[in-house]
C-alpha cells in the first residue's frame, strides 16, 4: 500500500492511503529516557564520584536546613505549650518558613569558598566556608539536588496531611555514602545544549566531557537530527562496578494506534504466577524458545546462590574498613546488579513481545506489597494466612517477591 504524507497545523499528520482516504495522526509529547551504559577512564571515574558525592552533600545541606527550621518552629511550639496554651492552637500560631531551593542556594553562594581568602558573613549558619571544591563539578549536581530535597520534604508533608496516595513516606533522612545510590543530575539549557551526543558512540556532559558508552546511540541521535527530540537532563547513576546514564529527552511522536496484525490476533490475557512466571490464553514467542502459553520463571537469584553464598560469607569473614572487606563487597554487589540486570532484561523482553503482538494486553490487578504485609511474622506468631499462600503458590510465599511480578505489571 503506498502512502503519502503531509503536515498539518494543530500537532496532526495525514497519511494519504492508496485509496485515496485521509487518516489524521494525533501527536503528542511525552518524556522518553534513553539509558545508556558509560564506559568511562579511570579519571572519568573520579570525576563521576566526585560529582556524586558533591550532589550527596548538597542534598543533607539542604535537609539539615529544612530540619533545621522544623526543630526551631517545635522549639517555639513546646514554649507556647509550657506556657499554658493548648497544643493545638500553639501548632496553628507558630509559624516559622522552611528553607526552599532558592533561599537555599542563595545562602550557599555566600558562603562557599575558601575560607582563607574570603571572610565569613555575619548571621551566616553551618560550617566557616563548606565545599571549598565547588569549583570542581557541575553547579547543577547542586541545584538538582537541592530540588530533590525539596520533593522529598514535600512528600513527606503531604503524606503526613493525607494529600498523598500510597505508602506512608517517612521523615527524609539524610544521605551517608556507602549506603545511599552514588547518582546526581545534570540539566542544561536547551538552546545552548551542553548535554550531546557525539557521533552514536560517545556522549558529551557538562564539566565531565565526553564519555564512551557501550551502546548505540543511534536512535535518540536521530530523533535529535530530525528535530523530534530535544534533551532536557540527564541522570548519572552506579550499580555496584557500572555506570550509567539515563538521558530524559522531549519527543514529539505520533500517538500509537494498533497495526493491522495487532488488531488480527486480538487481546492476550495474562495470568501472573511463580512456578511459571506467567500464563497466557495465547501464544507468545521468546527468544531460543518456540511459542508458548506458558512464560516459564528463569528464577535468577537460584541459579547464583552458590555464588552469593560465597560472596557473601567472605564479606562477613572480613575486617570493617580493610581492602578486603571493600573488595568483598564489591563482588556481592556485582551479584546482585547481574541478577537484577538479568531479571529485568527477562521481563522486559516478555512485556515488548505481548505489546508489539497483541492488540490489547489484560493483566490481572495484583497488590503485591498487600499481599506480602499480610504475611509478615515471626516462627512463633507467623502472619495472616501464610500456609494458605505457601500452598497455593508453589512453597515459599517469597516466590511472589523474587518472580518480579512488579516488572510485569509496571511496563502496563
Amino acid at each position: 500500500m503506498q502512502r503519502g504524507w503531509e503536515s498539518s497545523f494543530g500537532g496532526s499528520d495525514r497519511i494519504w492511503t492508496s485509496g485515496g482516504k485521509a487518516v489524521d495522526l494525533v501527536q503528542t509529547e511525552v518524556l522518553r529516557a534513553f539509558r545508556f551504559t558509560l564506559d568511562p577512564t579511570r579519571a572519568q571515574q573520579g570525576d563521576l564520584l566526585r560529582h556524586a558525592g558533591a550532589a550527596r552533600w548538597a542534598f543533607n545541606h539542604a535537609l539539615g536546613m529544612k530540619i533545621a527550621a522544623h526543630q526551631q518552629w517545635r522549639d517555639q511550639v513546646q514554649a507556647m505549650v509550657d506556657s499554658g496554651v493548648e497544643e493545638s492552637a500553639a501548632r496553628k500560631r507558630v509559624r516559622v518558613p522552611v528553607p526552599m531551593k532558592p533561599v537555599i542556594q542563595k545562602h550557599l553562594n555566600q558562603i562557599k569558598g575558601d575560607p582563607e581568602k574570603r571572610p565569613w558573613p555575619e548571621g551566616s549558619i553551618g560550617p566557616a566556608r563548606p565545599c571549598p571544591w565547588w569549583k570542581e563539578v557541575s553547579t547543577y549536581a547542586f541545584q538538582s539536588a537541592f530540588i530533590d530535597a525539596d520533593q522529598a520534604w514535600k512528600n513527606w508533608q503531604d503524606s503526613l496531611a493525607g494529600r498523598r496516595a500510597g505508602r506512608k513516606v517517612g521523615y527524609p533522612r539524610f544521605k551517608k555514602k556507602g549506603r545511599a545510590r552514588d547518582s546526581f543530575r545534570l540539566h542544561h539549557t536547551v538552546t545552548q545544549p551542553t548535554i550531546r551526543l557525539d557521533g552514536y558512540r560517545r556522549l558529551t556532559l557538562p564539566r565531565l566531557g565526553t564519555i564512551r558508552i557501550h551502546d548505540s546511540g543511534k536512535r535518540l541521535a536521530r530523533l535529535i537530527t530530525r528535530g523530534q527530540a530535544v534533551v532536557q537532563s540527564v541522570t548519572v547513576s552506579r550499580s555496584a562496578n557500572r555506570w550509567y546514564a539515563a538521558v530524559l529527552v522531549k519527543v514529539h511522536q505520533d500517538i500509537p494506534r494498533a497495526t493491522r496484525a495487532q488488531r488480527a490476533n486480538g487481546t492476550v490475557g495474562v495470568d501472573l504466577g511463580v512456578r511459571t512466571l506467567a500464563a497466557l490464553s495465547r501464544p507468545v514467542t521468546l527468544p531460543g524458545a518456540p511459542e508458548t502459553l506458558m512464560v516459564p520463571n528463569p528464577r535468577h537469584l537460584a541459579a547464583d546462590t552458590r555464588r552469593l553464598t560465597h560472596a557473601q560469607r567472605a564479606l562477613s569473614r572480613s575486617t570493617k574498613g580493610s581492602a578486603r572487606r571493600r573488595k568483598a563487597a564489591q563482588r556481592v554487589a556485582t551479584l546482585h546488579h547481574r541478577i537484577a540486570e538479568r531479571r529485568t532484561t527477562y521481563l522486559h523482553t516478555l512485556t515488548k513481545q505481548l505489546a508489539a503482538r497483541y492488540a490489547t494486553v489484560a493483566v490481572e490487578d495484583l497488590n503485591v506489597r498487600g499481599m506480602s504485609a499480610s504475611a509478615r511474622g515471626t516462627v512463633e506468631q507467623p502472619g495472616r494466612k501464610v500456609r494458605q499462600k505457601d500452598v497455593t503458590l508453589g512453597g515459599g510465599f517469597v516466590g511472589v517477591l523474587r518472580g518480579g511480578w512488579s516488572g510485569v505489571l509496571l511496563v502496563r
